[in-house]
């Protein structure tokens, strides 16, 4: 990654028993994610559940993690749970600005809103409910990402682009700039916006014009991007091009898949922009453990997707800077993972374990497993 913006610093947190996370001013992006289903009441009767995975995903490399809340219901039901994690949580919120104010008196981190929707632009029934909303939240200490996305702009700048007269990219930037000028008006500076599209070219323009003109730390991604590789491929194609240009204090890997898959994938999307740019991980972050696979063929002798999918989550839930192999058989097992610390392999019935290119255990394949975790530990 090149030489970050120069980006405002947000705290996010640091209240009660609320993790504190600070984003901008040149520190390595956040990694988000959002929660995948519906909050009910019946949550509250036995939350272990919601809280193990919380801490889970937490592990793995989650520093914020978002939930739709689109109703009062959900908002107690968050609030709660955020008084039993110390991840700061995030509620998404549209439309209704009483969501947002409950959400407020709650030990919940931060808001994302789109005031866009929380009644037309520019109605003063609207300006009113946006500033009880900064009012609450400026009283709370908690901050606000702006969220503009392609699919709801503001009505007049969606006919403009529906018109041609105007790209989505500026659409974007515009609305964004609109509800920072409230935000700034008000004397609220503790803010984060987010400009996200379908569209790989118009989230990166997007990015980029508006980070020519304000320092307001931004959260970067594209919206609605599809299932597990496709997501992947056009998140990366967007998000490693922003951050070549320093911009982007927090990411979400959007995905029609699992949110461990998306902590994963942004984890591997930052390595990759530090391999890009010649640069280490960033020390204070999460664990580097690297996972190197063959893509099996016919000579495989070891099932390297099977193992991969059962060790996948514990590798990323691990404080390592390690690098791992997982080969399908001699030819690319310790010879071409040579450089790997811990490796496994496979030939006929035998499994191998090396460790820097040396074999340091034969053992049959029912013993592979718990064989690899002993000299994973040693590690």
């Amino acid at each position: 990654m090149t030489k970050p913006r120069v980006s405002r610093q947000v705290k996010i947190g640091g209240f009660g028993n609320i993790e504190a996370v600070t984003l901008g001013g040149g520190l390595a992006p956040v990694i988000q994610t959002m929660w995948k289903d519906p909050l009910s009441l019946s949550d509250l009767d036995s939350p272990e559940g919601i809280i193990l995975r919380i801490r889970e995903l937490g592990k793995m490399g989650c520093g914020l993690l978002r939930f739709a809340v689109p109703d009062l219901e959900s908002a107690e039901v968050l609030g709660n749970l955020a008084s039993m994690v110390s991840m700061p949580l995030v509620a998404d919120i549209h439309f209704d600005y009483r969501i947002a104010l409950r959400c407020l008196d709650f030990p919940i981190a931060k808001l994302r809103i789109n005031p866009g929707n929380i009644g037309p632009y520019g109605a003063k029934s609207t300006r009113q409910k946006i500033d009880a909303i900064l009012s609450r939240a400026a009283a709370n200490f908690r901050p606000i990402r702006i969220g503009v996305n392609a699919g709801s702009l503001p009505l007049d700048l969606r006919r403009r682009v529906d018109e041609g007269a105007l790209d989505c990219a500026e659409a974007l930037v515009i609305a964004a700039e609109r509800e920072t000028a409230v935000f700034d008006e008000f004397g609220f500076p503790d803010i984060l916006v987010s400009m996200k599209a379908s569209s790989i070219a118009d989230t990166i323009r997007a990015n980029r014009l508006f980070s020519e003109r304000s320092d307001v730390p931004l959260h970067v991604g594209v919206t609605e991007a599809g299932p597990l590789i496709a997501g992947v491929v056009r998140n990366t194609a967007a998000i490693v091009a922003l951050l070549e240009d320093g911009i982007g204090d927090t990411i979400r890997v959007s995905l029609s898949d699992t949110m461990e898959r998306e902590i994963i994938a942004g984890r591997e999307i930052l390595l990759a922009a530090c391999d890009m740019a010649g640069e280490k991980p960033d020390p204070s972050g999460q664990g580097g453990i690297r996972i190197v696979s063959c893509p099996r063929c016919g000579r495989c002798g070891f099932d390297t997707h099977g193992f991969t999918e059962r060790w996948q989550s514990r590798f990323y839930a691990m404080d390592k800077n390690i690098t791992v192999a997982i080969m399908g058989c001699e030819v690319n097992g310790p010879g071409e993972a040579r450089h790997a610390d811990l490796g496994i392999t496979g030939a006929g019935e035998k499994v191998l374990i090396f460790r820097k290119g040396k074999v340091i255990r034969t053992i049959d394949a029912a013993e592979a497993d718990a064989a690899f975790e002993e000299e994973l530990k040693k590690l």
